[in-house]
């Protein structure tokens, strides 16, 4: 559950143009809310605990996103909401790790969970939540070891929104399974591996189910790097393959020029464990990142991280008069030769057939459009 922050430069990646369109922010942010100490063990000694949640409430509330996805919001809630009474509403608060409020079974804490998620969103007043839905994970890994993620109940919340102006969007917060440093290290990460791929596909199966034809935005504390999990294939390669959505990720978009890492390379230094993914349903609606920042400067006190995560915040238009851009179409000529073709890794595609169509029917990508090749 609990991750050790690493050095970062301040990131933001800026994209901007000019049509009538609907903006809206939202941020995702595990704010860091587990106590100090629960039964035997320092479980957080050097969080932020009751004094700096107050001061993630006051940040929080100076960075006016119209959306706020919160992680590990536990035992500091109060706290956390101090700030945001005045201008948000709020979700369901599902308790903290306290011995107190929750009877332990001392004799079987083997098979002890705790009813709380940890998740919390915000969201403006003038932003309507009209359908929520809490889903926990059917898979987890670790008690009492492995970043205690199978003592709590994680999973996803699902919030139907409308915008002020009366654009409907869906948004999901999560919290996936972690996995530590050294676990990692010694290779004794298989089964954490293995629970964040289920709760990936887990997403995709409910997203999926309950696409319509508004865009869907994910946002969370994933605890998934492109490199290490297969976030591809659990999540983005099945939903693109059905034909009725695309999916990308706004790091990946407005940063690396839409190029997912490979599975297996070297990490990319700029990627964190929060992402802010989005899913445009074909024929509805379509939304589309203007920028991303994460914001290692502005989350600061006395010269250190106000907690173990920093805040990723995406600013999205909504263009009410197109749809996602997916084309269907045969492979097109210019002077004589193909156009350049990418598949969804980024990887450019040269047809050896002698009328030029893809060698796979399939989602391509080619002068910056997605396009159905049958």
């Amino acid at each position: 559950m609990k991750r050790i922050l690493l050095s970062l430069s301040f990131i933001i990646c800026h994209f901007s143009f000019s049509v009538a369109q609907t903006t809206f922010s939202v941020m995702t942010l595990n704010v860091d809310g587990l106590p100090g100490k629960f039964l035997l063990f320092d479980i957080n000694p050097d969080g932020p605990l009751s004094a700096g949640s107050e001061r993630i409430s006051q940040y929080i509330a100076s960075k006016d996103c119209d959306i706020v996805s919160m992680q590990e919001c536990f035992n500091y809630r109060w706290e956390i909401w101090s700030r945001l009474f005045a201008g948000y509403e709020h979700d369901e608060w599902t308790g903290g790790l306290d011995s107190e409020t929750h009877q332990l079974d001392y004799f079987h804490l083997q098979n002890e969970r705790f009813p709380c998620d940890g998740l919390n969103s915000a969201w403006k007043k003038e932003v309507k939540s009209t359908a929520y839905e809490r889903v926990a994970h059917k898979q987890n890994f670790g008690k009492f070891s492995h970043e205690f993620d199978d003592i709590i109940t994680k999973g996803f919340r699902r919030h139907e929104f409308t915008l002020a102006d009366g654009t409907e969007i869906v948004v999901y917060n999560t919290h996936f399974d972690a996995s530590s440093e050294r676990d990692e290290q010694l290779g004794n990460d298989v089964k954490d591996r293995e629970a964040r791929l289920a709760q990936w596909q887990q997403l995709r199966e409910h997203v999926m189910t309950h696409l319509d034809s508004r865009p869907v935005i994910l946002t969370g504390d994933f605890n998934s790097y492109y490199n290490r999990d297969d976030i591809m294939a659990a999540f983005i390669q099945p939903i693109e393959a059905t034909g009725r959505a695309t999916v990308s990720d706004v790091w990946i978009e407005k940063c690396r020029g839409g190029v997912y890492p490979q599975l297996g390379d070297e990490r990319d230094a700029d990627e964190v464990l929060d992402k802010i993914l989005y899913v445009n349903p074909v024929g509805g609606m379509a939304v589309k990142p203007v920028s991303v920042t994460l914001d290692v400067a502005g989350y600061q006190y006395d010269n250190q991280p106000m907690g173990d995560h920093y805040p990723l915040i995406a600013t999205f238009t909504v263009d009410k008069d197109k749809t996602t851009g997916i084309e269907n179409g045969q492979w097109s000529m210019v002077n004589g030769q193909s156009e350049s073709w990418y598949d969804l890794q980024g990887r450019r595609i040269t047809p050896i057939n002698s009328d030029l169509s893809p060698l796979k029917k399939g989602l391509y990508i080619q002068n910056g459009h997605k396009i159905i090749a049958k």
